[in-house]
């Protein structure tokens, strides 16, 4: 499986000829779904969900399809119908012949004050797991944790314990497009002293294979 990072929270992931797409939102390449054949959002959020890309991938390749939560599903599935399928914690599938698990619920809390949304996260092919706007735990071992590192709802301290929790043979960050390059170093340096794993990112564009 060939997985190629995009920018902030959208992953790439292709196999045998196909590919499936992570979560490109507002902050992601307008490329990022070109040739998709399955697309998995986490959550509403516009930096997770960008209606106008997805809308395109799935006009560009009638075979594609979306599996989302509801909110998301509810925005597009009248114009697509029977492609766009809903999802939620506990749920298993199969999207362009990857096997794909649903774990979560909510999105992390971002303040008291602000209601919280639903969040899934996607765990696919047993292997590499997304978990959208929070720190949701698998109840089975994670080869490859792609790392959310920095939010308006967390801090570094979490995203440490997080590593340490979920216990991944390694983590590629994701949601970093508001860290910048200054910050960058240092969070490689704490996550990757203290998370207990190997730790790494790609620049947006670049594919490592899994």
């Amino acid at each position: 499986m060939k997985l190629t990072k995009k920018s902030h929270a959208c992953v790439r992931l292709e196999k045998d000829g196909r590919t499936l797409v992570l979560d490109p939102g507002g902050f992601t390449e307008e490329d990022a779904v070109l040739g998709a054949d399955a697309l998995l959002v986490t959550h509403e959020h516009p930096d997770h969900f960008d209606e106008g890309r997805l809308r395109a991938a799935l006009d560009a390749n009638p075979a594609a399809e979306i599996w989302t939560l509801r909110s998301v599903a509810e925005q597009l599935s009248a114009a697509f119908p029977g492609r766009v399928h809903t999802v939620g914690h506990g749920d298993a599938f199969s999207a362009a012949g990857f096997d794909v698990q649903v774990y979560g619920e909510l999105h992390a809390v971002i303040h008291p004050d602000i209601p919280r949304i639903t969040n899934v996260g996607f765990f696919v092919d047993g292997a590499v797991f997304h978990p959208g706007d929070a720190l949701t735990v698998p109840d089975r071992p994670v080869d490859t944790l792609l790392l959310p590192v920095m939010a308006p709802w967390s801090k570094i301290s979490e995203v440490i314990d997080y590593v340490r929790e979920v216990k991944p043979r390694r983590a590629y960050d994701i949601h970093d497009a508001l860290l910048t390059d200054l910050a960058r170093p240092i969070y490689d340096r704490q996550i990757g002293a203290l998370g207990g794993t190997d730790h790494d990112r790609l620049a947006p564009g670049a594919s490592i294979e899994l």
